[in-house]
């Protein structure tokens, strides 16, 4: 057994596997608490099927959650955790200067947590770069190979690097004050780039093609462009009609999107404006490529 105990405050997805996977990799989980008994009941029983002996009390408390481990998850929803921790740093009974608290928001810095580090505890963030499904019994862990975040005070950082490691995962520190632009970036790149697949799949609908197939079609286009921008960066990844100057076809896709699916003719354009910006620090396209595109993408629409 690791030599600190692990309390676990909101028992949701990320709670739960980390409540699993933290006691796989041998610590012990001291406590748990959750909005509702149900979900606190099913971490619990999670954390004992795949094999652990260990007990584990259910508080119906953040505060008395807390009291139990000498690490503390908070892995509440967002707009909980400042309560959450004022709760456990008002409770005089809670020894908050002897704790490490960790919240796993990816918009949310540590100073979030600012009541209990006035108290003496050590503050921080920890976020998976992960999308996490429900627990399944038997689950590969979530964690394992995936990049996490991590940002707080000296000792925050230390412990949660050490933590991230035992999962199986990457750590990386980024600044505090740096935590939502980190976040935006996260956004763009998983959630944005489902915005802009789900408008490629309406394309090919309109081009009589289902969209069960159309993913088929598209995946090894996606998956090569993503192994592109890995091995040579964004800018050398880039290819298509604006990266070669071609304004007539791009003129043409305009020209159907305002046709058939109007309510996606901004965001093509906008798109368009910023490869356009992108193509250019190739410094392969002359400037009358460079100003019919841009006329284009400021056409009406």
């Amino acid at each position: 057994m690791k030599p600190q105990k692990i309390s676990i405050v909101g028992c949701g997805r990320v709670g739960t596997a980390l409540a699993v996977f933290l006691s796989k990799a041998g610590y012990e989980i001291a406590g748990v608490a959750s909005r509702t008994l149900f979900s606190a009941e099913k971490t619990v029983k999670a954390v004992l099927a795949q094999g652990s002996s260990e007990e584990i009390k259910i508080y119906s408390s953040p505060a008395e959650s807390a009291m139990a481990g000498d690490i503390v998850f908070i892995t509440t929803p967002d707009h909980l955790v400042s309560s959450v921790c004022s709760d456990i740093s008002a409770d005089n009974s809670v020894k908050i200067a002897d704790k490490t608290i960790f919240h796993c928001s990816g918009a949310l810095s540590s100073c979030i947590l600012s009541p209990a580090a006035d108290k003496g505890a050590n503050t921080g963030s920890i976020h998976p770069l992960q999308s996490f499904a429900p627990y399944t019994p038997g689950q590969k862990s979530p964690f394992v190979g995936i990049n996490v975040s991590v940002e707080g005070n000296e000792k925050a950082l230390t412990i949660g690097k050490s933590l991230i490691h035992d999962l199986g995962s990457n750590y990386f520190t980024i600044p505090t004050e740096a935590k939502t632009l980190y976040h935006a970036a996260a956004v763009v790149a998983s959630n944005y780039l489902v915005t802009l697949e789900n408008f490629a799949l309406k394309l090919l609908k309109e081009a009589d093609i289902p969209e069960n197939k159309g993913y088929e079609i598209l995946e090894p286009l996606i998956q090569g462009t993503l192994t592109n921008i890995k091995n040579r960066g964004s800018v050398a990844a880039l290819t298509g009609p604006v990266a070669r100057g071609d304004a007539q076809i791009v003129e043409k896709h305009i020209r159907d999107i305002d046709e058939k699916l109007p309510e996606f003719s901004k965001l093509y354009r906008i798109m368009g404006q910023y490869t356009l910006r992108l193509a250019e620090k190739r410094e392969e396209l002359d400037q009358v490529s460079v100003e019919a595109l841009t006329e284009v993408f400021h056409g009406s629409g």
